[in-house]
């Protein structure tokens, strides 16, 4: 699976790697050579991923726990150390969805997401710098972020917040850690998982791949850059590879067919006034400035192509 990428004598830690994303990411690096920590919360699933990883000729352990607190974060990379004696890279998948429109979602609702996607990506991240910069070698932080981040998404306020600060923690950690040769990157993948085979324009399309064997059709995987887990995990790999070591603060997307570099914010139209806008001003300048282009926002709907289905 890995190609020429050479991950021996490297650790690495996959959140949530006990299924799709995951699961594929572990697998590909553990392809590659590198020694593999594989967490989730669902202790039987972290098991069947290190049983699946070891029967195809890879090295993995097991490291139960819900992401989110310091004392977790501290766990897992304490397993890395203890199981392989370092820590190179981290890989932050790990996620859940609780999606509802602003006025129905609870505090629960909101506080769980944030907790796991982003409160879990720094206490992990915090965790694996401490002991990178402790052994003075260097290291890989990927960040797992997603496309709700980059432009938003129709109810999804509590992952779309958390996966936008994802990026920016990616951003400001990148200047943060290039002293201690730790680079960080964000990716964005779209894949056919849990997470995403309930979308109405997809399930169809997915449910009839399972059947049939057959691959999801070209558009999808180039227009859409939509496709397996297993079509993402090469990007992880790369990221952790020396191949990458010039590579950090990007948002780098990933999908079927389709690789792709996410810009940054940045501002696309500028006016300027002798001495300042006062409301009023701004209400006559909008219409014929900054109003003639507004952003777009949301996950545009797949392109079907006629014929398709």
């Amino acid at each position: 699976m890995a190609d020429s990428i050479d991950l021996s004598g490297k650790s690495a830690l996959v959140t949530g790697a006990g299924r799709g994303l995951g699961l594929a990411y572990a697998r590909h690096l553990a392809a590659a050579g590198a020694s593999v920590v594989v967490n989730d919360a669902d202790a039987d699933a972290a098991k069947a991923a290190v049983e699946t990883i070891t029967a195809e000729g890879g090295t993995a352990v097991a490291a139960v726990a819900a992401v989110g607190s310091t004392e977790a974060a501290q766990q897992l990379v304490g397993r890395a150390v203890e199981a392989f004696g370092k820590l190179d890279v981290l890989v932050t998948n790990a996620g859940v969805l609780r999606d509802r429109v602003l006025w129905k979602m609870t505090d629960e609702d909101f506080d769980t997401v944030i907790d796991v996607h982003l409160r879990g990506t720094f206490t992990c991240a915090r965790a694996a710098v401490n002991h990178m910069r402790e052994r003075g070698e260097g290291g890989r932080l990927v960040l797992v972020g997603s496309p709700a981040g980059q432009r938003g998404n129709f109810g999804q306020t509590n992952y779309a917040a958390a996966k936008a600060g994802i990026a920016a923690m990616a951003r400001t950690w990148s200047m943060e850690c290039a002293r201690a040769d730790i680079t960080v990157n964000a990716i964005i993948p779209v894949a056919a998982t849990a997470m995403t085979e309930t979308i109405p324009a997809f399930a169809p399309l997915i449910e009839k791949a399972r059947e049939t064997g057959e691959p999801l059709p070209a558009w999808l995987r180039k227009g859409e850059g939509f496709g397996t887990p297993e079509d993402a995990a090469g990007l992880v790999t790369f990221l952790a590879s020396d191949a990458a070591s010039s590579v950090t603060g990007q948002c780098v997307g990933i999908g079927g067919d389709r690789l792709s570099l996410w810009s940054h914010p940045a501002e696309t139209s500028v006016a300027l006034t002798e001495g300042g806008w006062s409301a009023e001003d701004i209400a006559a300048a909008w219409p014929s400035t900054l109003g003639r282009s507004p952003e777009s926002v949301g996950i545009p709907a797949p392109a079907v192509p006629e014929g398709e289905s």
